[in-house]
C-alpha cells in the first residue's frame, strides 16, 4: 500500500473538512488519545478542524485514492527563544489503514517540513502504552521522561504521559 500514499501539506481544511471530520471520529472513538474523548459529537470534531490552521501550524496529510486516511501537525514555535523548534502533535491514522506505514511517513515529511524550516529540535508526548511510542522509538525519538495521570481516559482513568524529542541536526 505504501506506494498508494500521497503526503501533503493542507493548506484549505475547508476542502477536506468531510474526511477530517471522519479521521478525527473515527481515531477517537477507536481509543486514540489525542485531547478528546468518546464519543465525539460532529460539531465538536468541525469546529476543531476549523479552528486549527494558523500561521504557526502546518498540517500534513496522507491520502489514499484521494481520501484522507491520516495526519499530523507540526506547531511551529514562534517565541524569540524558540524558533529552532516545533512540537508534532495529533499524529492520526484511520483504524482501517494502519500497520501500513503511513504513521512513519507522516512523521518523515514532517521532519523533512521542520528541517527546511530551520526547525532543529522536534518534541512530542503521547500516552504511556499506546502503540505510537514503538514508532517514535524506532524513528530516533529520545524519551525525556513521564508525566503520571497526565490525562483521563474514556474508562476515567488518568494515564501518563511519554516526553520525547529528537535532534534533526
Amino acid at each position: 500500500m505504501a506506494s498508494n500514499i500521497k503526503i501533503e501539506k493542507c493548506i484549505k481544511v475547508e476542502e477536506h473538512i468531510y474526511d477530517l471530520v471522519n479521521l478525527l471520529i473515527d481515531v477517537v472513538r477507536d481509543g486514540a488519545s489525542i485531547g478528546f474523548l468518546p464519543p465525539l459529537e460532529l460539531s465538536e470534531a468541525n469546529k476543531y478542524w476549523e479552528s486549527i490552521l494558523n500561521p504557526d501550524v502546518i498540517l500534513l496529510v496522507a491520502k489514499v485514492n484521494n481520501e484522507i486516511v491520516g495526519s499530523v501537525q507540526l506547531h511551529l514555535c514562534s517565541k524569540q527563544n524558540g524558533r529552532h523548534r516545533a512540537e508534532i502533535a495529533k499524529l492520526m491514522t484511520h483504524p482501517n489503514y494502519r500497520r501500513n506505514g503511513i504513521g512513519r511517513l507522516l512523521m518523515e515529511k514532517a521532519h523533512e517540513t521542520a528541517f527546511k524550516l530551520g526547525r532543529t529540535l522536534l518534541v512530542l508526548d503521547t500516552r504511556e502504552g499506546d502503540p505510537s511510542n514503538l514508532l517514535y522509538n524506532l524513528l530516533g525519538y529520545t524519551n525525556a521522561g513521564r508525566i503520571p495521570a497526565y490525562a483521563m481516559s474514556e474508562n476515567g482513568n488518568f494515564d501518563a504521559t511519554i516526553i520525547y524529542y529528537k535532534n534533526l541536526t
